[in-house]
């Protein structure tokens, strides 16, 4: 991965919900094409918000975002789903009034004429939401939701996906699998970008980890050795990293 193009520079971020008030104080990331990043952190460290930060849904005050060598700071986020980056919350994150099929619909309303060859694609991936086609989504598992809403963020066939703590709430089961479909998802060449709770296994999985603490980039290495890290293991993984 070391000699791939960067695809997704953040350099020097501040950024927070309230006027004068920042969340991120001097945030970086580097992100290479194809890379499978994993975020991890205690609790208020600024996590989610970079990475709402970097789709736009958090005012970026200072510092800059590139997406290759186009600045795409502040921009708006659908502006960067026409750009290729593809963003999945952890809350909220289907229509569930709508048939698992309609919520697809909803992840090509930019461009509907793309919507068949998408749907096979995703298929491929998420087999279950073929067989749930016609179900509302907000009668489906939490695990089910997760893959609707995944697949909807795939449906623009993005380079770039964020995911922001997609196993948070699933039973231990569902949340083996959805880290399994993300490591399968970024198999197929989509860069994934992905905030996790579950740093053991979110570090098993991807190729780099960064670890944030109160707003800013405190360490970088390879999930391995993040994993093996006594400094990491002793803040941030605690028993679990035993």
């Amino acid at each position: 991965m070391n000699d791939a193009p960067v695809i997704v520079h953040a350099d020097d971020l501040f950024a927070g919900y309230l006027p004068g008030i920042d969340i991120l104080n001097g945030c970086s990331m580097e992100v290479r094409q194809g890379e499978l990043i994993g975020i991890i952190g205690p609790n208020g460290a600024g996590k989610s918000t970079f990475l709402k930060s970097l789709f736009g849904l958090v005012p970026i005050r200072k510092g800059t975002v590139k997406l290759g060598t186009e600045d795409i700071t502040n921009m708006r986020a659908d502006e960067l789903v026409k750009r290729g980056i593809g963003f999945v919350p952890q809350n909220n994150n289907v229509f569930p009034s709508l048939t698992v099929m309609e919520n697809m619909e909803m992840g090509t309303y930019q461009n509907p004429k793309s919507f068949k060859a998408a749907w096979e694609r995703i298929g491929d991936l998420f087999p279950k939401l073929v067989d749930r086609k016609n179900q509302r989504a907000g009668s489906l598992s939490g695990g089910e939701r997760q893959m609707v809403a995944m697949g909807r963020a795939l449906m623009m066939d993005p380079q770039v996906l964020l995911l922001d703590e997609p196993s948070a709430g699933l039973s231990p089961d569902r949340q083996d699998e959805t880290f399994v479909r993300t490591r399968e998802i970024n198999k197929t060449g989509v860069t994934v970008i992905m905030v996790e709770q579950n740093a053991r296994r979110c570090l098993q999985i991807c190729h780099r980890g960064y670890v944030l603490d109160q707003g800013t980039t405190a360490y970088t290495a390879s999930g391995q050795e993040l994993l093996k890290d006594p400094k990491v293991i002793e803040l941030y993984l605690g028993t679990l990293g035993a």
